[in-house]
């Protein structure tokens, strides 16, 4: 039987300070049972020290393993360092409307991320590029009609899929009509109901009724929706409108709570509780260790005199185990003689060079 300090450590993935664990992070480490680990630029310098980091974090695990997790969008959003394929922006992708070459791309990114342990990308992006001003998604998007994200995204996720990579749509219910950076403040979408069916939330029902593995939400404030708590932290849009009226039952990740759109105007521990209330399953805090701790302590304290409380955690730790269960069976990474013959190959370097090429014509 796992204890409520287990089953909320599964909850919550963190960011981590350099190209290998610290002392501090190993002390951390034995105090928290955290789930989950979110690689950046810093944490990875080449093939042989990414799959070294990695499987030290994979051998930390105790219920279960964590997830490891990067953004590996291609384009600008790109992590990992040479040699490894960098593949063009999802707007140069949708340009060749080719659903076998997202296909391909999402495999060999697979392939090049499960190399070195890597189980789960926070990729393909299913916003509609539906502003020409939006200041983060813009050629993030894979493009302007939302038949052709669609198409083009689920072509993506099944490439990841094949490759043992765990995908994740992203950010529900839509982050391509803002005007606003949510890294820096709380972005407002406008469009009623109706409009925001039309176009910003085909790509996520496709994928919510194909049963896609997860989702992250975005710090969007919808008024139209919830007039008051942005997407992230809202029970109406994702309790009422993903879990009830999508019928989705896959893990449901918060964007990053130190964003300044959510940490703005909440605590970590105050973002914790109304995402975890909200529905929730993974708290991510990709920067500060001690904004970690402070929430898994609050949730801790809170759920164990709040029955409520409780069987939400027990919800999302169902559903976690489930998918980790069903993904990651052993560490993925492989022999480092063998890294040369997965990460930056020909086949994948001529496959970022043709989506290039056409994107020039």
């Amino acid at each position: 039987m796992r204890t409520l300090r287990e089953k909320i450590g599964q909850m919550i993935m963190i960011g981590l300070q350099g190209e290998e664990l610290t002392p501090e992070e190993e002390r951390l480490l034995k105090q928290y049972p955290f789930g989950g680990f979110i690689l950046f630029g810093h944490n990875l310098k080449e093939p042989k020290q990414i799959l070294s980091l990695c499987r030290s974090l994979w051998e930390k695990k105790r219920d279960l393993p964590p997830f490891i997790a990067i953004d590996q969008e291609g384009g600008r959003v790109h992590r990992l360092p040479a040699p490894f394929t960098h593949f063009p922006t999802a707007a140069l992708l949708g340009r060749r409307d080719n659903a076998d070459l997202s296909y391909k791309v999402g495999l060999a990114t697979a392939r090049e991320l499960s190399a070195v342990g890597i189980n789960l990308n926070f990729a393909p992006v299913l916003d509609v590029h539906s502003n020409p001003n939006n200041p983060v998604i813009g050629d993030r998007s894979l493009s302007s009609e939302p038949s052709q994200v669609l198409t083009l995204g689920w072509s993506m996720i099944q490439g990841l899929r094949k490759g043992g990579i765990i995908p994740c749509g992203k950010h529900f219910p839509g982050h391509g009509d803002t005007s606003q950076d949510s890294h820096l403040e709380l972005p407002v979408v406008e469009k009623d109901l109706a409009a925001l069916k039309a176009v910003e939330l085909p790509p996520f029902v496709y994928a919510c009724r194909n049963q896609i593995e997860s989702i992250m939400t975005a710090h969007v404030l919808y008024p139209s929706l919830d007039s008051r708590d942005p997407a992230t932290l809202s029970s109406t849009i994702i309790t009422d409108l993903l879990r009830e009226e999508l019928r989705y039952q896959g893990v449901i990740f918060g964007d990053d709570l130190e964003m300044k759109a959510i940490a703005k105007a909440h605590s970590p521990e105050e973002a914790a509780h109304l995402g975890v209330q909200a529905g929730l399953d993974v708290l991510m805090f990709c920067h500060s260790q001690a904004s970690a701790t402070r929430a898994f302590d609050f949730l801790h304290r809170q759920a164990e005199r709040d029955p409520t409380l409780k069987d939400r955690i027990e919800e999302s730790y169902q559903r976690i185990k489930k998918l980790k269960q069903r993904y990651l069976k052993s560490f993925k990474g492989m022999g480092e003689h063998l890294l040369t013959e997965h990460i930056g190959i020909t086949s994948h370097q001529k496959l970022a060079e043709e989506i290039i090429k056409a994107g020039e014509h």
